[in-house]
């Protein structure tokens, strides 16, 4: 229903899962256009390598990530998170796709500035790893058409999704961006139900409130 109506998503943008990675904390608290003006301010300087960013100061890759708002708490996230990669991964994070799950999880939460809904993107759309990002958008129609309570939290969210799902990171890939779209389309924080593509689930009911 969704696919049909918002078409495939081909999410995440990005030429390389280090891209992906940064481009996961530079989103945070902004919206993606935000994020991607000061992703193509780095791949304009060729500072889209783990190596040739954490060889930037805080300060300078925080003038060049302007555009994402709060920038030099993002620079510090970004040199914190490359730093992990050079030293658990060696600079590759194609290694991520073979490591044990759980303790790659952990090891990504330990990172200063990075929270679960981030590293979970990180795993998902850089590393291939079925895990889902059980966002705020996720959270808010999975609540409103009474699948799960609106006082459910992420993590609990994110088990009851990957409990209920194949453990698929294409269908979790493309199932999460969808959710989004219709969150920012119809099941916003006023929601707008009339032509929602997930209106019939409501059957002549009021959504849940969230």
């Amino acid at each position: 229903m969704l696919r049909r109506r918002y078409g495939p998503q081909r999410w995440w943008p990005g030429r390389s899962p280090y891209e992906i990675a940064v481009g996961a904390v530079l989103t945070q608290h902004t919206t993606w256009i935000n994020a991607a003006r000061a992703i193509a301010a780095l791949r304009a300087r060729r500072r889209l390598t783990s190596e040739r960013l954490a060889a930037l100061g805080v300060s300078r890759l925080s003038g060049i990530i302007r555009s994402a708002g709060t920038h030099r708490v993002k620079a510090r996230r970004l040199q914190a998170l490359t730093r992990w990669i050079l030293e658990r991964l060696d600079g590759r994070l194609r290694r991520m796709r073979t490591m044990p799950l759980g303790p790659l999880r952990a090891g990504l939460l330990e990172i200063p500035g990075l929270g679960p809904e981030t590293a979970d993107a990180i795993l998902l759309y850089a590393a291939g790893r079925p895990v889902f990002v059980a966002d705020a958008y996720a959270r808010r129609v999975l609540a409103r058409h009474r699948l799960i309570s609106a006082h459910a939290g992420y993590e609990e969210v994110r088990h009851w999704l990957e409990a209920h799902l194949p453990s698929d990171p294409d269908l979790f890939n493309e199932f999460h961006a969808l959710l989004v779209a219709v969150g920012k389309s119809n099941c916003r924080s006023l929601p707008r139900c009339e032509g929602c593509a997930l209106r019939f689930d409501l059957r002549g009911r009021r959504p849940a409130p969230y």
